[in-house]
């Protein structure tokens, strides 16, 4: 009788080898791009600012939901900047009663020169409830230029001043920023870092270095009031999932560009377990997945470690005299993995400015950051509910969620 086992195992090791060597050859352009990043940089800090005459008034959104690790000092560096005109903090919170209300009174008070609003308004307006947070607080916003960002964002003083300025360029209708890990809970919040800026970041400058990436990011989307108004509004984003990269595709869809100025902002990262951190990436891998699935699946070449392990495993599991070979070419094929991974790793590390100890620490966690990032990834192909805020939705086709319909016997 055939052994099924090992057709299978000389059948997956082709597949296996192929797609890590194409993930070797990524990780090398990625190391290139992250490098490229550091320039890019330095170059755009060098830049000098437009005359004080052109800066608008902004008002800066913030959408709040609980106090979150760190929520005073984000919410504070967006209080802090050294923006040439005039600006405005608008937070909105849902409930009175959410926690997030007494950070931001003690925001007030730390900043008594800075025009801070609190709203605070239960209505909801669609399944999205940052979006519908969002309606509220810009409702009371006064200011020509909106710049939006998530309550776990935070930035450098230059912030403001730079994303006016790109907003201001011929053809921009909107801005967006890169984002980094700030880990803020201990190792597992330190893990989720890692995902961010050793998986997420390089495949971002990668897709935009080829042309294939159109993001748009909740880590900032700044516009203007009447390039809002042409998109239908804050409303009509209410019901999408991936409302940020909803809302970049309406303004390109105009003709105005996106701009992703090159600088990063910081994105806290909160995981205290191993439980949180998988349901946190594994939503944030389904939402990839639903917004460009073809992207999506061609991802997998991002994971070369975990598909050169799959492709010796493969080889050992071949019991045929060649099960020796593909067994010993796998393990050459692992340490380029590793290698390349390595790589991105540090050019990564030194585009953010991380010093020699967190860049050692974080060489050394890679391979098990990788495993997990693939087994996340694998996970997100399994059907299931996408849970939001302890809230569960199904996710249509088109993006938008819905609230799943109870049974009969639910009632």
């Amino acid at each position: 009788m055939p052994d099924f086992s090992a057709i299978l195992a000389a059948s997956l090791w082709p597949i296996c080898t192929f797609l890590a060597v194409i993930g070797c050859l990524y990780g090398v352009f990625a190391a290139f791009c992250a490098a490229r990043l550091a320039r890019d940089q330095r170059r755009f800090k060098a830049t000098s600012a437009a005359p004080a005459a052109a800066w608008p008034a902004v008002s800066i959104l913030k959408p709040l939901y609980g106090n979150e690790p760190g929520l005073l000092a984000h919410l504070g560096s967006f209080c802090t900047q050294d923006y040439l005109g005039q600006f405005e903090v608008v937070l909105g919170v849902q409930n009175p009663d959410d926690a997030a209300v007494a950070v931001v009174e003690e925001l007030i008070r730390d900043h008594p020169q800075r025009a801070i609003t609190l709203v605070t308004n239960p209505a909801v307006h669609g399944t999205n409830l940052k979006i519908s947070n969002l309606i509220n607080i810009h409702a009371l916003a006064r200011h020509d230029v909106i710049v939006l960002a998530d309550s776990d964002m935070n930035v450098a003083p230059d912030y403001l001043v730079r994303v006016v300025a790109q907003l201001q360029q011929p053809g921009v209708g909107l801005v967006t920023c890169l984002y980094r890990g700030q880990p803020f809970a201990g190792f597992w919040s330190r893990l989720s870092a890692m995902a961010i800026d050793h998986h997420f970041l390089p495949s971002v400058l990668v897709g935009m270095r080829l042309g294939l990436a159109r993001p748009c990011f909740g880590s900032t989307i700044a516009l203007r009031a009447d390039t809002l108004a042409r998109i239908g509004g804050f409303a009509a984003f209410r019901d999408q999932l991936a409302d940020d990269y909803a809302m970049g595709a309406a303004v390109r869809g105009l003709g105005l560009a996106v701009a992703v100025p090159p600088f990063v902002v910081a994105h806290a990262t909160t995981e205290a377990s191993l439980s949180e951190l998988y349901a946190h990436e594994l939503r944030w891998q389904r939402t990839i997945r639903l917004v460009d699935p073809a992207g999506f699946a061609g991802a997998v070449v991002t994971h070369p470690l975990p598909l050169a392990l799959l492709a010796a495993l493969a080889g050992v599991a071949t019991r045929a005299h060649p099960g020796a070979t593909m067994a010993t070419s796998s393990i050459g094929l692992i340490l380029a993995a590793l290698a390349c991974r390595l790589l991105v790793q540090i050019q990564v590390d030194r585009a953010l400015g991380l010093v020699a100890h967190e860049r050692f620490w974080r060489c050394a966690l890679g391979p098990l950051r990788d495993l997990m990032s693939f087994a996340i990834y694998l996970a997100s192909f399994l059907p299931g509910r996408l849970t939001w805020r302890g809230k569960s939705f199904n996710v249509h086709s088109d993006g938008t969620m819905a609230a799943p319909r109870r049974d009969k016997s639910d009632a």
